[in-house]
């Protein structure tokens, strides 16, 4: 264990105006003033906020990953720590796109190289790493979500059902019966991104044609064998220390006011669920970024997804949030609110 950090300082990533925000003349009301900061601009509004690296409209997907420092995440996990990305924000703010780049990808429609998220840039982040430091990495993939409060596996090539939840001492929170996938390519993890994120439940409403209706987990699982350059017994060479890491991939269902989306009936229903747990989340973080004498009860157990970022927010690993926001003027309440939201989670820290 090393000394306390704060999670990896929230990045924010402001996206362009929409060809529809455009035509109804919504203004741009979010700013980047450089060096790590950010303003909004508005009727009866003013505020600028501070954070380690705010991404603009113009950033590219490379930008992004390594502004966020996510390579240093990667190399971590291979060095077995705990690494978790998540991305928060507005439904139809870009998170998805962030983690993961264009909607609708296959392996007959691959995304431009440029357009790739920072998933799968990750992906060939660790297995270059892999061969450049000489290990034996044992990798594996898991990919969850979280949907109307039922965790389900998306890898399992079976009918959706509901897996349950446990808690042990030595793992805390996990999911039974998850199926845990071995891979040696960026082919086959991308294959087996691909795979779970059609399995994914969305839904088109007014603000989103692709909106999230769940929260996704892809974890990476990272068993590292160091080669010893001494020889062993006189075979030239034995097997050094084992570490244990993981990497955790977080795409988070967007908030949403149902007026706003003009969602109903089963819509409505997700709707509320996924508010319910992201104010979990939120109410989590406030009291994590308290100071340790002043913290009451962190109540992880008030949803599924709390459960399951648990160590992840106020444990041994090292975090790292990737706030997006819309510019537009008609999203002012809720960049304003993902702003706040990030802000709090800077003052998060753990013992990695």
């Amino acid at each position: 264990r090393g000394p306390s950090v704060s999670l990896s300082p929230p990045a924010i990533r402001v996206r362009p105006l929409t060809c529809t925000e455009t035509r109804r003349g919504d203004r741009q009301v979010v700013h980047s003033l450089g060096d790590g900061t950010v303003h909004v601009s508005a009727a009866r509004h003013d505020a600028t906020f501070g954070f380690s690296a705010v991404f603009d409209v113009g950033a590219s997907q490379e930008a992004v990953f390594e502004g966020s420092r996510m390579r240093q995440l990667v190399e971590l996990a291979i060095d077995g720590f705990s690494c978790t990305v998540f991305a928060f924000g507005q439904t139809g703010s870009g998170k998805t796109y962030t983690l993961m780049g264009p909607p609708a990808q296959s392996e007959r429609r691959p995304a431009a190289p440029g357009l790739l998220g920072l998933m799968q840039r990750s992906f060939a982040c660790l297995l270059e790493q892999s061969r450049s430091r000489g290990a034996d990495l044992a990798l594996s993939a898991s990919y969850l979500e979280i949907y109307n409060e039922q965790v389900r596996d998306l890898l399992n090539p079976g009918p959706p059902c509901a897996l349950p939840l446990r808690w042990s001492k030595t793992r805390g929170f996990y999911v039974e019966n998850q199926l845990s996938v071995d891979f040696e390519s960026l082919e086959a993890i991308t294959d087996l991104l691909q795979q779970g994120s059609q399995r994914r439940r969305t839904s088109a409403h007014t603000l989103n044609r692709h909106s999230s209706r769940s929260h996704a987990l892809l974890t990476i699982h990272v068993c590292s064998r160091a080669v010893s350059a001494c020889p062993a017994l006189g075979t030239g060479g034995g097997w050094g220390s084992s570490k244990q890491g993981v990497l955790c991939f977080v795409d988070l269902a967007g908030s949403e006011r149902v007026k706003e989306t003009g969602s109903s009936g089963e819509l409505s229903v997700e709707a509320n669920n996924i508010n319910r747990s992201l104010l979990a989340l939120g109410h989590c973080i406030s009291l994590l970024a308290k100071p340790r004498g002043k913290r009451t009860h962190i109540p992880y157990r008030d949803s599924k997804l709390t459960r399951l970022l648990a160590r992840s927010l106020g444990g041994s690993g090292v975090t790292l949030m990737v706030a997006c926001v819309s510019p537009s003027s008609r999203c002012l309440s809720e960049t304003l609110s993902t702003l706040h939201y990030a802000s709090r989670a800077r003052r998060v820290t753990t013992r990695p």
